[in-house]
């Protein structure tokens, strides 16, 4: 099964080989049928602290084994995909 990748912004990274990771996305509501936006908070794993000062930058993040009790997501870093 392929693994799941989704992309948001780095909302903080006071951790050591973790960021935390903000994605939103758009639901439509049931009734109203107005598109509304839901975010979802991911603890990701950054094993070079390249997004270390980086809080507000856009970044992917992919599906991983669990790595902590919180954090089974991974930081991709561009051209190194595969």
């Amino acid at each position: 099964m392929p693994k799941r990748i989704l992309e948001g912004v780095v909302v903080s990274d006071k951790m050591d080989k973790t960021v935390v990771v903000e994605v939103e996305r758009r639901v439509q509501h049931p009734i109203y049928k107005k598109f509304i936006r839901r975010s979802k908070k991911y603890h990701a794993h950054d094993a070079t602290n390249a997004f270390k000062g980086k809080v507000g930058a856009k970044l992917r993040i992919r599906e991983c084994r669990p790595l902590s009790k919180t954090k089974s997501w991974e930081v991709l870093v561009e051209g190194a995909e595969g």
